[in-house]
């Protein structure tokens, strides 16, 4: 493996002392830390409810879908107008619809189509600002230490979300899906304080051409990369399969029959894989990142297959490993979009990116709960592992994938 001089620049300042940078990864982390326990708590509510797995599939595919719709319009906005607006008016709105939700369940009235109705709000609310939060680290460090700076922001935000993960089935077995999702709810106002507070300056991308015009523009920038659009193809199909087994299957097979919180723990174990693939790519800075982050994804199968077991132990292997190699891959995919994109329409493009990555999620989520139990989760699982790893092959196949090296040096 090649690997660049930033490998051995360990000595040189890093991205913490940038104070924009420090408020932007401690608002993201909180954030994140909160997200993590809503899942659980939220699986638990609907299935407490009386719900289904078709019914708790459609709860979580209401949220995907209306986050999908809604993000191609929130790369638009983040290119026209404050990317930090964008970020701390979203966090300061979630913070209130999660608050009406965990009030709803500790109140004992939530049902589960007003839970489906609030989950579409709060898709849509993260989906305004999440093109302009990816395309923000750009704009709190200098060049030289911007790979870094990805790496070291993924990774706070990874540990965040084990420990949330950690606790959230620990919350939801000791005190209820209401109080849990009320963390999430404290989270987000932390993280609108903290993302109020950053000075950057964005000099307007946009001439003020009507949104379809500029939405365009996003879509002809990731078509002439061929690289790119490969990618997200195959992240379509990802998350058209995983989305279900870990939104839908996983919480009845492991939790129902291991315990609540051993789910918890399973979704835990994923996070200490991130953990560990985000000190990895702190100090490993391949040349050719894209095609190394693609071969370590082809681990995450491993999760799928392993929630057959009935065993904790194997579970938590095939969740850590999945964790691991999504993280490398996707500290080295967004060191490619970052350094590649030019940043006039790099929220746009990380709209297309998140549009076209989930745009299969919610099918998967409506539709694994009928399928799995037509034909057995078991069978329903093994299925998934194999549909993933082919669809995480065909990148390799590419060219361009192969051949894309980094461009920044820190």
């Amino acid at each position: 493996m090649n690997v660049t001089p930033a490998a051995t620049a360990v000595r040189r300042p890093g991205p913490l002392r940038h104070r924009n940078f420090r408020l932007l990864v401690t608002g993201a982390s909180t954030s994140a830390l909160g997200n993590a326990i809503t899942p659980v708590a939220l699986a638990f509510a609907v299935l407490d409810l009386g719900g289904s797995a078709s019914d708790l599939g459609m709860v979580v595919a209401a949220f995907a879908l209306a986050e999908v719709v809604t993000t191609l319009f929130g790369g638009v906005l983040g290119d026209r107008t404050s990317r930090r607006m964008m970020m701390s008016g979203s966090a300061a709105g979630s913070a209130l619809v999660q608050a009406v939700v965990a009030g709803t369940l500790v109140a004992d009235v939530a049902t589960i189509p007003l839970l489906t109705v609030l989950g579409v709000v709060t898709g849509c609310l993260s989906a305004l600002s999440q093109p302009s939060a990816s395309a923000m680290t750009r704009m709190t460090v200098p060049a030289d230490v911007l790979s870094r700076a990805i790496a070291m922001r993924s990774l706070l935000q990874t540990t965040a979300s084990m420990v949330g993960f950690a606790v959230g089935g620990v919350l939801v077995a000791g005190i209820g899906p209401g109080w849990a999702i009320a963390v999430d709810a404290a989270t987000f106002v932390v993280a609108a304080v903290c993302f109020a507070a950053l000075r950057v300056e964005q000099a307007p991308a946009t001439t003020g051409g009507t949104i379809l015009a500029e939405l365009r523009e996003g879509f002809a920038e990731v078509r002439t990369r061929r690289w790119l659009w490969i990618c997200i193809l195959m992240a379509l199909v990802y998350h058209l399969m995983f989305g279900g087994a870990q939104g839908v299957v996983g919480p009845i097979v492991v939790g129902e029959g291991i315990g609540r919180d051993a789910w918890g723990f399973a979704l835990g174990a994923m996070m200490v894989g991130f953990v560990v693939g985000g000190l990895l790519c702190l100090r490993w800075h391949p040349r050719r990142g894209l095609f190394w982050g693609s071969v370590f994804l082809c681990l995450t199968p491993l999760f799928p297959l392993a929630m057959v077991s009935d065993r904790l132990s194997v579970i938590l292997l095939g969740a850590f490993l999945h964790g691991f190699g999504l993280q490398v891959y996707d500290v080295q995919w967004n060191a490619s979009i970052q350094e590649q994109v030019p940043d006039a329409k790099l929220s746009r493009v990380y709209s297309v990116d998140v549009a076209g990555s989930f745009v299969a999620r919610p099918v998967g989520l409506a539709l694994t709960g009928p399928l799995a139990e037509a034909v057995g989760f078991d069978r329903w699982l093994f299925l998934v592992a194999g549909v993933m790893l082919l669809a995480e092959i065909a990148p390799l196949l590419v060219r361009d994938v192969r051949r894309l090296e980094r461009v920044a040096t820190g």
